[in-house]
């Protein structure tokens, strides 16, 4: 019995591993963040490269929110592990500014998927002097929506 022991151990560790499992954080679908914006993702391609469209809650701006797009891509590659970092930029089509985001998705300890991002907001301005206002930084959480059904 004792000649099995290693044995035994060596299946057990085996068995236990193959039940482990990399939580994985899928892009795509839809999105909302703290602010009570709302983006949508579409199919994120073998590539790592996404598109989707973004819909803020909130602007600096007087004119009218419209939906804005937006495109990707996420890390791929060799050493991915499930929660993958990725980058998108906001075109947004209500005003002379764009924002890229940045950020990595994560899956908590009870499952829920999490975009913890940085943005840099640039608005265009009228002059060189204007500069030191043109650009904001923030940072977003975003959670799955859930679907209305």
């Amino acid at each position: 019995m004792v000649q099995a022991t290693p044995f035994l151990l060596v299946l057990f560790l085996a068995l236990g591993a193959h039940g482990v499992s990399v939580k994985k954080c899928n892009l795509t679908g839809r999105w909302v963040n703290d602010l009570g914006s709302n983006m949508t993702i579409t199919t994120v391609n073998a590539n790592g490269v996404f598109a989707g469209s973004y819909h803020t809650a909130v602007t600096a701006t007087s004119n009218e929110i419209k939906v804005s797009p937006l495109q990707g891509a996420q890390q791929r590659g060799p050493n991915q592990k499930g929660q993958p970092t990725f980058g998108f930029t906001v075109h947004w089509t209500f005003s002379d500014s764009i924002t890229v985001f940045t950020g990595q998705c994560f899956v908590d300890d009870d499952g829920k998927e999490i975009l913890k991002t940085m943005w840099l907001l640039r608005s265009r301005v009228e002059n060189i002097k204007s500069d030191w206002k043109a650009t904001r930084v923030g940072i977003n959480v975003f959670t799955r929506l859930q679907s209305q059904e």
